[in-house]
């Protein structure tokens, strides 16, 4: 049973293990990126990361610490004195991993494991990506307010000129009506003229 053993052990004694890890150790901090297996990469990223965190703070407790480990001097001169500027300000988290794919032959999961900061392509195309999405809130909220004012006008204009052409017909519709009130006179005159001409038609008969 595989109690109370939160690591991996790789498959190597202890002897060979801490070996191993500071070979590896010692060729990330000299050449900022390797590549290895995944399981040897999240193994060294637990191994490494202190040694950067200790780097920090330059004390002589703190190189003779970290050369407890690594077994380099010039590895660690270079790690307190190049290595450190770069991650000064980093509270934490120096490597990336990034997956490549599986190796041929054992089919081993492989991967390249990197300092953070002396990736300079990933480092500046994050920084593109925050500036192109703070620019591109600011012109959709503009063109936002901008395509509402134009709504708005462009409703009040429909409004305006719906309302106009109502009330045209209504002012038309007058001269409609008042010939129909002139005709009630020309009725009443072909009533009129006809008592008249039977009128002269009973003189005519007498």
């Amino acid at each position: 049973m595989r109690h109370k053993k939160s690591f991996n052990h790789l498959g190597r004694t202890s002897s060979h293990r801490h070996a191993l890890l500071s070979n590896m150790a010692n060729s990330l901090f000299q050449h900022k990126r390797i590549i290895t297996t995944l399981a040897k990469a999240k193994a060294l990223r637990v191994y490494a990361e202190p040694l950067l965190t200790r780097a920090k703070n330059d004390t002589t407790h703190n190189r003779r610490e970290v050369f407890s480990l690594l077994q380099s001097k010039a590895v660690v001169t270079e790690l307190f004195r190049d290595i450190v500027l770069k991650i000064g300000d980093r509270p934490g988290g120096y490597t990336r991993i990034l997956k490549t794919g599986n190796r041929l032959g054992d089919n081993a999961e492989m991967c390249i494991i990197e300092l953070v900061d002396y990736n300079e392509n990933m480092l500046s195309a994050g920084k593109k990506e925050v500036s192109k999405r703070r620019r591109s809130r600011k012109k959709t909220e503009a063109t936002g307010t901008e395509a509402a004012i134009k709504g708005t006008a462009a409703s009040k204009a429909e409004t305006k000129s719906a309302a106009t052409p109502k009330s045209e017909p209504k002012v038309s519709e007058v001269p409609k009506a008042e010939p129909k009130v002139a005709e009630v006179p020309k009725a009443e005159a072909k009533v009129a003229e006809a008592p008249a001409k039977e009128a002269d038609n009973e003189d005519k008969s007498e």
